[in-house]
């Protein structure tokens, strides 16, 4: 990249003027003491969202990667490839859009992701950045700056992306939030209504009881042998071992879902039943049916602990609609014999049975239903706050289930509260009041340092569903509903994103980037020349994980250990930490905002030794608590976790154990403070799509349809072989790529009638988009259903064809309801046709073009 620039680089002279690097990074004394000269030769232990690792280094470079330690026989692949994380496909240098850099008023946006790159300093850069948010800001208010960030960012409590954006942009103004994820967009809004509690991200039943007690443990539409190699923050593994002694113990496992997972073949004498995607609501209410004809079902568990359960009846019973649910109906609508839901049925009432959830069931049309669902199905059961019965919504995600362990927890950098300015434009203070991720205001306002204008303006009141982000790009001043109240989209003109991916992310690609045309300035830090940072006007190459300090916990739920994240090795090419460029950006856009920022000039050191030694404190406070937990220097020169234990009395916890006891003492959070069968809220609300009870409604696309517009159901499943698109552009890609492209599983038997072979290159297409894909023929997946993995890196060729699979180009952008607007990803008709001609070349993980 060391090119000339020719003339559009004459804008820079318009930026120059002094330095504007700060050396928030590793530059005091206590800096100099703990981060002495890196380790040339040797290995050096740190984590990631694959947990604790040790990375080996030789002159310099990483050579190699693996776990600190082993806690199954249950391999994690994902450990092994940190030298290409650090080397293969890295932005080196700040860059500009050339139409961008000559002309930000008119930056022609349609040439997003096809124009040239222009090398610049990263002063100037900078500089662009502030003056551009500050016109931004100035012409459209605060409500036109979006600062999203949604992804799986970088382990560590110093160096979070999200946290570290959402601070600049609190403290320097405010800007547009979003609600809700793409992984559970659905569940984490109807489940408080049921049950009183996000439940998707709440510690489950301990494992230690469902080995003692469970007699059968049903795994319905969950990967766990994949998804828990990774964590939020650092996997702990044990949910690896817990699943080891699992199948040791002998126990009844069943595998609902359409595809014999990599867990439905690790569990190799489970029952594997494949209703058809997204009917396992009909399935459930086939059951339901069943249990209360029949009079199975416990009527105590109803009447005690439930609410609603008579106002559910008409409607299973058929007295609203005229339709009985029962198994009949159910065997019409999921394809699975009336005996066999019978069965399963029979299987849950008579013995302890644990119903262990995916997300991906929620991940549909209509989403809210299966989860309310499988809530009443468990409250008929009767099984809700025993040891070993139940429902779980997170055994597959994070190790829930693994004791919380007693010890210290680290505290982690704060998105700030809004900032204060005088007529000058400089900051003279802050808002007291905190805000969500989402950059929602949470607390109340306290004018202070002065009588400047306050910038908590309306801007912090913007927020609309993540999953909605194509759509409000598209259609500013549109109102839609959402979970009871009116939501109407901001006019967005700047957007700033951090620590993730949408262009491997959001459903129905075709259409985002349509709405990706619209804002005048988008902006992303970013390691790797990723598809977003290809359509974005400026880049700031971010550093790794492995190119910086930072500490982080590993065990969302157990919070099992604390462990050091040591820098392996230099920065690359001209990467800096998220810390450092936003810090630039508080000294390029106001005078003295850089000192609220790093609370009077912290540095990564700083932080570090606060949150650790918040959590020492902790610890030194319990004189019972026994643990190795050493004063910060000594933890950080030795380098080694700090482990702490759980107790006897979260080994025995169990999910609604207190509420079952006692509900009046220990209500849950819903209006009743019993679970909602039927809701009145939702009622209320008077949505055409999301009633008052679980129902089931015919998605737009299935494979029961009459007039199906495709051949095939594509699940877009959760890969095992990466973080959503992270580690896509490593080599652990040559472990599962087919014809070079993404795999796609087909049934052998619909294989045949394509005269389609294993390892053919095919075409996956429907009305929204198409994508290249290579075939894997197996029956370890149902006839009519096909698996494109979700996180393949976007690459369109002149005509819009994917060359690399991305699952999204045919994903349908619609929501859920409008109560929770999540997205539909599991929802959607393909075709497949063998591909003829010249294999397209992959571009995915090359650089963009440049400028001479």
């Amino acid at each position: 990249m060391n090119r000339q620039r020719r003339d559009v680089l004459k804008f820079g002279a318009l930026l120059a003027g002094a330095p504007l690097l700060s050396k928030v990074t590793a530059t005091n004394l206590l800096a100099d003491e703990l981060n002495p000269a890196l380790v040339k030769n040797g290995t050096v232990n740190t984590a990631a969202h694959w947990g604790m690792l040790k990375v080996d280094v030789k002159d310099g470079v990483i050579v190699g990667s693996g776990p600190v330690q082993k806690t199954s026989e249950i391999p994690n692949s994902l450990q092994n490839f940190t030298a290409d994380m650090v080397y293969k496909s890295r932005i080196k240098y700040p860059m500009v859009r050339k139409s961008y850099l000559m002309d930000p008023n008119n930056p022609k946006p349609e040439l997003r992701g096809k124009d040239e790159w222009v090398r610049v300093r990263y002063e100037d850069a900078i500089k662009l950045v502030a003056r551009e948010l500050k016109k931004t800001r100035k012409e459209k208010g605060n409500q036109a700056v979006f600062a999203g960030s949604y992804g799986w960012k970088s382990s560590g409590n110093v160096h979070n992306s999200r946290i570290l954006l959402h601070r600049f942009m609190n403290l320097s103004g405010g800007f547009v939030g979003h609600l809700g994820d793409y992984s559970t967009g659905a569940s984490q809004v109807i489940m408080p209504h049921v049950v009183g509690s996000i439940e998707v991200y709440e510690q489950q039943t301990s494992w230690p009881l469902i080995l003692e007690h469970s007699k059968v443990v049903v795994i319905w539409g969950a990967n766990p042998i994949s998804t828990l190699r990774i964590a939020w923050t650092s996997t702990d593994e044990q949910g690896f071992k817990y699943f080891e002694e699992l199948k040791k113990s002998g126990k009844k496992v069943i595998i609902i879902d359409p595809i014999k997972s990599e867990t439905a073949q690790y569990f190799d004498k489970a029952q594997w039943v494949t209703p058809l995607p997204n009917t396992d609501t009909a399935m459930m209410l086939g059951m339901m049916h069943y249990l209360y004809t029949s009079d199975k079902y416990d009527k105590e568990f109803i009447s005690t602990y439930t609410v609603g359960f008579d106002k559910f009846l008409p409607y299973l019973l058929g007295k609203t609609d005229g339709v009985a649910k029962d198994l009949e109906w159910a065997s019409k609508i999921c394809g699975l014999k009336a005996s066999l839901i019978k069965e399963l049925a029979d299987t849950f009432m008579d013995n302890r049975t644990m119903l262990m959830s995916g997300w991906g069931m929620q991940r549909a049309h209509y989403g809210e239903q299966p989860h309310w669902a499988m809530v009443t199905l468990a409250a008929m059961l009767g099984q809700i706050g025993l040891p070993g019965g139940g429902f779980g919504l997170s055994y597959h995600y994070s190790n829930g289930g693994a004791p919380t362990c007693k010890g210290g927890v680290l505290s982690g950098m704060n998105s700030a509260s809004v900032g204060n300015f005088n007529e000058a434009g400089e900051f003279i203070g802050s808002v007291t009041g905190s805000f969500d991720e989402n950059g929602k205001f949470i607390g109340k306002t306290t004018s202070s340092g002065g009588t400047g204008q306050s910038w908590l303006s309306k801007a912090t009141e913007y927020v609309f569903p993540l999953a909605r982000i194509a759509e409000a790009l598209l259609n500013p001043g549109k109102t839609i509903d959402h979970n009871g109240k009116k939501i109407t989209y901001p006019d967005i003109d700047f957007i700033y994103w951090v620590g993730g991916n949408p262009f491997c992310h959001h459903q129905d690609t075709n259409t985002l980037v349509k709405a990706w045309q619209k804002p005048r300035t988008i902006v992303v830090n970013e390691p790797y020349w990723t598809p977003t940072a290809k359509m974005a006007d400026i880049v700031f190459p971010a550093t790794t994980q492995y190119e910086r300090n930072d500490i982080t916990m590993t065990g969302d739920y157990s919070n099992m250990n604390i462990v050091p994240m040591k820098q392996v090795v230099e920065k690359f090419g001209e990467a800096r930490d998220d810390y450092q460029i936003f810090t630039d950006l508080c000294k390029a856009y106001a005078k003295n905002l850089v000192v609220a920022y790093t609370d009077n000039g912290k540095d990564e050191f700083d932080w570090i030794k606060e949150y650790y030694n918040g959590a020492y404190a902790q610890v030194k406070a319990n004189p019972d608590l026994v643990t190795d937990m050493k004063e910060f220097n000594e933890f950080w020169n030795e380098n080694k976790a700090v482990t702490f234990a759980s107790t006897p009395e979260s080994d025995q916890w169990v999910r609604f154990g207190e509420f079952r006891e006692d509900p009046i003492l220990n209500a849950l959070g819903t209006p009743s403070g019993l679970i909602e069968i039927y809701s009145e809220t939702i009622e209320k609300m008077g949505y055409d799509d999301c009633k008052a009870h679980p129902m089931w409604f015919e998605p737009i696309e299935w494979l029961g349809m009459q007039n199906k517009p495709a051949q095939f159901h594509m699940i877009s499943a959760h890969p095992a072989d990466r973080l959503h698109s992270q580690l896509s552009n490593t080599s652990i890609r040559d472990n599962y790529a087919v014809a070079n492209r993404e795999p796609i599983w087909i049934h052998e038997k619909d294989a045949k009638s394509l005269g389609v072979k294993n390892g053919d290159l095919v075409r996956v297409f429907n009305a929204r988009g198409e994508a290249l894909a290579g075939a894997v023929v197996t029956k370890n997946i149902m006839p009519g259903v096909v698996r494109l993995c979700e996180g393949a890196w976007y690459d369109p060729d002149m005509n819009g064809l994917c060359k690399n699979g991305s699952a999204n180009m045919l994903t349908i952008d619609m929501p859920t309801s409008k109560l929770a607007n999540g997205n539909i990803s599991h929802t959607a008709l393909v075709n497949i046709e063998k591909f003829k001609g010249e294999a397209p070349k992959l571009t995915a993980f090359s650089d963009p073009k440049f400028a001479m």
